[in-house]
């Protein structure tokens, strides 16, 4: 049984000015996946349409345009049990209360690379962990990239995911029983 908080933590990385599909998707899908497996969700640089206020109200306007995850209601009832939050993007750090953040790439640095194993232990033994997944074609830029001193593959070759199945593959493989 983990004791630590694991948060997703999605990364705009797609035009930082205009909310687009591929945002409602992505959030649409993770939400579901944030409540099935008992995580928290941040956002970080996303654009939204005449800032829908609190996270209750910007899930409830992603949930009135799609149809993902029971029409949105999954991730309305993330942010009802107070799981959901926005943030801007990390400037010299991300948040240090969403825990210890950790890559998830593709292209890991091998210094800095984390076994699978390593995470579940930091989460057994208490410790907040916030991985980040980049959002869109390119991932996160280098200078975000650089902030966490762990990166993880959940491959183990180096095998680029598309960020949904990435979410569910990670997400999965850490929470699985």
């Amino acid at each position: 049984m983990r004791k630590g908080r694991l948060t997703i933590g999605l990364y705009n990385s797609y035009n930082p000015a205009k909310f687009m599909e591929a945002h409602r998707r992505a959030l649409a899908r993770a939400g579901p996946l944030a409540l099935a497996f008992d995580t928290n969700l941040a956002l970080f640089g996303f654009p939204f349409p005449d800032d829908p206020g609190t996270p209750k109200e910007l899930a409830e306007w992603v949930a009135g345009t799609t149809s993902i995850g029971d029409n949105g209601g999954y991730f309305v009832e993330l942010a009802e049990k107070g799981r959901f939050q926005r943030f801007p993007y990390p400037g010299k750090g991300f948040p240090p209360q969403l825990g210890e953040p950790i890559l998830t790439t593709s292209r890991p640095d091998p210094k800095l690379l984390i076994p699978l194993n390593e995470v579940k232990n930091m989460l057994n033994n208490g410790k907040g962990v916030l991985l980040v997944f980049g959002l869109g074609p390119h991932g996160i830029p280098k200078n975000a990239a650089n902030i966490p001193k762990y990166n993880l593959d959940i491959t183990g070759g180096r095998y680029s995911l598309e960020t949904c199945t990435a979410l569910g593959a990670v997400i999965g493989a850490l929470c699985a029983q």
